[in-house]
């Protein structure tokens, strides 16, 4: 069964296949609401709090960060043309990298539950 859990951020991780899949949560379109554009990264090691995607949205323009170190080997490009799928209730559609090489630690940490009421 994969293990599914969120930052505070609003983003959710799912280990599947060795890799760990980042996405926006619920809680994090509930922050942003409607988004427009979204700034992909780029592959490549990334470390913890620097910025993941930076997005504009109907209720901010923010840049969200990543709460560990880790790896990204592949980027949802398609968010590119298509932002809005981030307010997609389907983790498919609102995946945004897959990550390897992931603190184990910091993964442990991260919470259980989205974080919205």
């Amino acid at each position: 069964m994969a293990e599914l859990k969120y930052s505070l951020d609003g983003f959710w991780f799912e280990k599947v296949d060795g890799q760990v899949v980042v996405g926006l949560s619920e809680k994090g379109q509930d922050d942003l609401g409607e988004v427009s554009f979204i700034d992909l990264p780029a592959t490549g090691e990334i470390k913890k709090d620097d910025t993941l995607i930076g997005v504009e949205a109907a209720k901010a323009v923010t840049e969200l960060t990543l709460p560990l170190d880790a790896t990204i080997v592949e980027v949802n490009e398609d968010l590119s043309d298509y932002p809005s799928q981030l307010n997609s209730q389907d983790r498919s559609d609102t995946w945004i990298v897959k990550l390897v090489d992931v603190d184990e630690s910091a993964f442990s940490q991260l919470n259980n539950e989205s974080g919205l009421s």
